[in-house]
């Protein structure tokens, strides 16, 4: 963990974040809770010397000497002689303060007598002194006992307030975390997005500059400046799609009919000049119906097949082909993109798909199944290891598509019947 986290700076922010907020809400918590136990404390000890207070005026004034309240020791001094209570400690009473009592106010005091705290009350009524002894020995112990159900209360809400607080960071600290992570993939989206066109138009763009060092002739190379220009279009587009998406919004482009047969030329076509400088062939294939119709966003359709042909090229050698069949149904219109490349490993055709794993930078194919997945289709994979990979992706066909039906079979063969089924194809 420590070292996944020394490695990730945001992963290294958002924990101490958390930890902040959790330090800072079982911070609070406690602090509400100690003081809270302070009042409570201050409080009883304050109820503890009123009541102690009343009671021994109480036991002053109508207590008897032999039948005292508890906890209180009565010492009665009339015409010389001194009457006490039972039981009373021998350091009692105060003789002082009781010989020494004059008709004035009561005298209170806390002393402290062979190491027990006493509270005595001493008051003369015309020729009688009397004194009040309360031990406080109970009250400090129920003072200790307070104290020790506060210390544990506030341990435990101590733990309670760093799991709360724990609780509340993760929900404060979420909103961040989705923020950054779609920071880090919007990154890792424009680096993978923009790499594929602007390979294609730096590959086009030397082709035309050694054509035009050579002297070729400005008519011959119009239409690589075309497709220049074609390419220059499309990267706007992306860089369109990747702006809209930053401000994290779902791109809604209108979906409209797309000819995804000519998508696949002109891909192949823009693809032509980096397929002739890795030695490899493209070649496209149309099957089916005459059109090839889905609903959809052309620029996003176009990734696609971009994204596909891209793996592709990374994935054959030399002298290689790449074979893009397009196949039209009433229902459901058919994609495959096929090599003969190093291939891939059957058992690991859905891991493909998932960010950072797949064949090549581990992107292109999670955002190729988000585009499909987004208009409906599904994108599926397969091969052998060394003998090629072959993707399919497959589209709801357009429904407002007017599809004719075949011609119905001649019941005497012609010459022309092996032209008729011979697919259509074109080498790039």
């Amino acid at each position: 963990m420590r070292g996944r986290e020394a490695a990730d700076p945001e992963r290294r922010l958002l924990t101490g974040a958390r930890r902040r907020i959790t330090v800072q809400v079982a911070g609070a918590i406690s602090l509400v809770l100690a003081l809270f136990g302070a009042v409570v404390y201050g409080v009883t000890l304050n109820d503890q010397h009123d009541s102690a207070r009343r009671d021994l005026a109480a036991a002053t004034s109508h207590g008897s000497v032999t039948h005292p309240p508890p906890c209180v020791w009565l010492f009665e001094l009339r015409d010389g002689t001194l009457r006490s209570s039972p039981g009373a400690p021998e350091a009692l009473p105060l003789d002082g303060a009781l010989y020494l009592a004059a008709g004035s106010a009561p005298q209170v005091d806390q002393v402290e007598l062979a190491g027990q705290s006493y509270l005595v009350r001493t008051e003369r009524h015309g020729d009688v002194a009397t004194q009040a002894v309360m031990d406080l020995r109970y009250q400090a112990a129920e003072r200790h006992r307070l104290l020790r159900t506060l210390g544990a209360a506030e341990l435990a809400a101590l733990l309670a307030a760093l799991l709360i607080g724990q609780v509340l960071a993760r929900r404060a600290i979420a909103p961040l975390g989705e923020a950054l992570a779609r920071q880090r993939r919007f990154a890792a989206d424009v680096s993978h997005e923009l790499r594929t066109p602007l390979t294609r138009l730096h590959t086009r763009a030397q082709l035309v500059a050694r054509q035009l060092r050579r002297g070729t002739d400005q008519i011959l190379v119009i239409d690589e400046v075309d497709q220049l220009v074609t390419g220059s279009r499309q990267l706007g587009e992306v860089v369109e799609d990747l702006l809209v998406s930053a401000q994290f919004k779902q791109l809604r482009r209108p979906f409209v009919p797309v000819d995804l047969a000519a998508l696949a030329e002109e891909q192949a076509v823009a693809e032509a000049a980096r397929a002739a400088a890795h030695g490899v062939t493209i070649e496209v294939r149309r099957q089916g119906l005459d059109d090839h119709l889905v609903r959809g966003a052309q620029s996003a359709l176009r990734r696609v097949i971009a994204a596909l042909l891209d793996n592709a090229l990374g994935h054959t050698s030399m002298g290689g082909h790449i074979w893009v069949t397009v196949s039209g149904g009433s229902e459901v219109v058919e994609l495959k993109v096929r090599d003969d490349g190093v291939g891939l490993d059957p058992d690991d055709s859905e891991r493909l798909f998932a960010r950072f794993v797949g064949r090549g930078f581990g992107l292109g194919l999670a955002l190729v199944r988000e585009v499909v997945d987004g208009h409906g289709g599904t994108i599926t994979a397969d091969g052998r290891p060394g003998a090629g990979a072959v993707f399919t992706v497959r589209l709801p066909a357009d429904p407002a598509a007017s599809h004719c039906p075949p011609p119905p079979p001649r019941s005497e063969p012609t010459d022309h019947s092996d032209r008729s089924d011979r697919e259509p194809e074109r080498r790039f």
